[in-house]
């Protein structure tokens, strides 16, 4: 296990980037032209992700700097939110030359960098019994930066989806875990009375997407396999992704 939460974490800034490109293609909606070059570049198996030309991106960062506050083991609550906001400030000051990080506006507040830094949330609170915290430390160190619940939801979805793994639950039974999650999401917000009404206002279009999502692919009840369209190439994958687009969409693409 100890292994696997290595190469979880090393594998997620491979992947990280792989996507960036040094910001060449993080920004390229056209994943025909990614492909394209892909291919002069001699195919992925060709590709050793290493310094100068493959570095990590602001999400990386951010995601490190996660883990480094959740592993100081402060209690949850306070004093575990502020070494968290601490983390999130010092990386920002000394390890953003040269990236892209995106500005916390209510606009940009929906998209899903939140959900690209929380997986070691679900790393460290990984059991069924600590489902609590797990909500608790997604949804906060997810909207420091994204306050829109489309954009905090996204750190809870892939923190949940990382304690499934962990907990071996199969796949296509997480989109369902995460529809009976999200009333226990509502409630934290609730004792929290901080903008309910606005975060009550926004709720319904994350949870609509992934309920949508789910019966497209016929796993909404959790006891099926997911169902493709027998053509899924680049291009029509480019025009699934711009039809879902919001925070929501990388947790639900990967």
């Amino acid at each position: 296990m100890l292994d696997r939460y290595k190469a979880g974490m090393v594998l997620s800034a491979v992947g990280d980037a792989l996507g960036y490109r040094n910001g060449a293609w993080e920004f390229n909606m056209s994943g025909k032209e990614i492909h394209k070059e892909l291919e002069i570049l001699g195919g992925l198996h060709k590709i050793t992700v290493s310094l100068p030309n493959w570095k990590v991106s602001d999400d990386t960062v951010m995601h490190i700097a996660t883990a480094e506050a959740l592993v100081t083991n402060k209690m949850v609550g306070e004093d575990l939110f502020l070494e968290i906001v601490g983390k999130y400030i010092s990386a920002c000051k000394t390890d953003m030359n040269g990236r892209l990080p995106g500005m916390a506006l209510w606009g940009q507040a929906r998209s899903c960098g939140a959900a690209m830094r929380s997986m070691c949330i679900g790393l460290r609170y990984p059991r069924p019994e600590q489902l609590d915290d797990l909500i608790t430390v997604s949804i906060e160190s997810g909207r420091m930066t994204h306050h829109h619940p489309t954009g905090f939801l996204g750190s809870l979805v892939s923190a949940l989806f990382t304690a499934y793994a962990v907990q071996g639950k199969p796949v296509n039974k997480w989109g369902a875990g995460l529809i009976e999650c999200l009333p226990k999401a509502m409630q934290y917000i609730e004792t929290t009375g901080r903008y309910v009404s606005e975060c009550k206002s926004e709720w319904s279009y994350f949870e609509d997407k992934w309920r949508d999502y789910l019966k497209l692919r016929k796993i909404d009840e959790g006891e099926s396999e997911p169902e493709f369209p027998d053509i899924f190439d680049v291009e029509e994958r480019d025009l699934f992704y711009i039809y879902m687009a919001s925070g929501h969409d990388a947790p639900m693409i990967a």
